[in-house]
């Protein structure tokens, strides 16, 4: 894939402060806390945040303005790399409080100070507002919720370095971080801005690093998973996605169990065009071979049917639907394990018994689902322990006492290492995309 180095944004020079420089019991001067809280006095949000901390500044230190306001200016001016406009973030007006300021009296100040935790909360709330991208989402508990303006102040306070949290955007994601840092060094190219911009909305989706969330990405442009915590990737593996026609959807849900030992319940249109493909050209035999099973129906307990008493020519021609499944064991597609984000596609994570696919470049074998390169590794990770099933049943079921969630995307431009990786658009989801960000059409969510 074509590479473009992913410089950071440059920031000024900064000494640290948060709350490791800053303690809840230091005294503000009486005017300066009378001042912030004149000029908080509309703004219910960052009065409340204020109010919250006895009306103790989060960018004034020594009578002056901390150099990190200079970053969030940066980022305010630039916010149409986020697919902003700069002037909804004032960036001249903070320009000229904060030289206004310079002169040190307390009405100038507060009214910096109080611009600068206004503008903040207005950008991240926009940054972490997502975008339409044709992602489902099949749990609740996932659906990315914007904060409010005074939870935001109160994070970005509470961190242990303003402004490593400014540098570091905590506020994103560490995919979105990289890729905003690309598109100011392409800014102008007709080729890769826009590809940067569709992808920048597809990792606005993404956790925020101030979160400390765990959670499994499953990039399926890329055929890769990562594990993710607290904006950190602690571990990543191959992966095998769905064929062309066949797609891994764009999914977002909470794993909360695996199953050990699982069956493989063999989809419908496999059954008609290989199962009982193979059975009239090779016989019965074939069901044998593959341990598979002929059940009555999909209910939890069906009865087993005898396969010689099938009319395997209807099953193939689509007049008869039949369910079919593979038996725990050697050879079972699903492998030894699978973990399970409940949705109505279908769709889960799984072992493979296919091995040799995930050494391959391009990884599009699947018929949707996600196939694991070392489904005991990422067991490991989200239960903490090695996942063994203690005796051959089938179906075991292990529930994940801290449910993880799971976002499945589709990055055609994306981080690795220290470059993005521009990547084939297999399933052809960029073109509409592509000309919502030329027209600037993106709705939010």
């Amino acid at each position: 894939p074509a590479l473009l180095p992913a410089p950071a944004i440059a920031r000024p020079a900064t000494a640290p402060l948060g709350r490791a420089q800053e303690s809840l019991g230091t005294r503000v001067p009486a005017e300066l806390a009378a001042a912030i809280a004149a000029a908080a006095k509309s703004d219910r949000d960052v009065r409340a945040f204020y109010a919250a901390r006895d009306w103790r500044p989060l960018w004034i230190r020594g009578g002056r303005i901390v150099p990190e306001a200079g970053a969030l200016l940066d980022l305010a001016a630039t916010a149409d790399a986020d697919g902003l406009k700069p002037g909804d973030y004032r960036p001249k007006t903070l320009a000229n409080a904060l030289d206004r300021a310079r002169d040190g009296s307390p009405r100038a100040l507060a009214r910096a100070e109080v611009l600068l935790s206004q503008i903040f909360a207005d950008y991240v709330q926009d940054v972490r507002r997502p975008r339409e991208i044709g992602m489902l989402w099949a749990d609740q508990a996932v659906v990315p919720v914007v904060p409010n303006r005074t939870v935001l102040l109160r994070t970005a306070a509470e961190a242990p370095s303003l402004a490593r949290y400014l540098d570091d955007q905590a506020w994103t994601n560490p995919v979105y971080a990289k890729l905003r840092a690309a598109l100011a060094a392409e800014w102008g190219d007709p080729d890769s801005e826009p590809l940067l911009r569709l992808n920048l909305e597809r990792a606005r989706i993404l956790p925020p690093a101030d979160s400390g969330r765990r959670y499994v990405l499953v990039d399926a442009a890329g055929a890769r998973l990562s594990m993710i915590e607290g904006g950190i990737v602690r571990d990543t593996m191959n992966v095998v996605v769905g064929k062309p026609e066949q797609p891994t959807p764009m999914l977002g849900g909470m794993i909360r169990f695996a199953i050990l030992n699982p069956y493989w319940n063999i989809p419908p249109d496999l059954v008609r065009s290989q199962v009982a493909g193979n059975v009239l050209r090779t016989g019965l035999g074939y069901l044998r071979t593959k341990r598979y099973e002929i059940l009555s129906d999909w209910s939890e307990s069906p009865k087993v049917l005898d396969p010689k008493k099938i009319d395997w020519r209807a099953v193939a021609a689509g007049r008869r639907e039949l369910r079919v499944r593979q038996l725990p064991g050697k050879g079972n597609a699903m492998g030894k394990m699978k973990f399970m984000f409940p949705n109505d596609m279908g769709i889960y994570l799984h072992d493979t018994s296919e091995k040799n696919l995930l050494t391959r470049e391009a990884r599009l074998f699947s018929s949707g689902c996600v196939r694991l390169e070392d489904a005991a590794r990422l067991g490991r990770w989200l239960f903490g322990k090695p996942l063994v099933a203690p005796s051959a049943k089938p179906e075991q079921h292990v529930n994940l006492p801290e449910p993880v969630p799971v976002y499945v995307t589709y990055f055609t431009a994306a981080p690795e290492g220290q470059r993005i990786a521009f990547r084939q658009d297999v399933y052809k989801r960029d073109p509409a995309l592509l000309a919502r960000v030329r027209g600037r059409s993106f709705a939010a969510r």
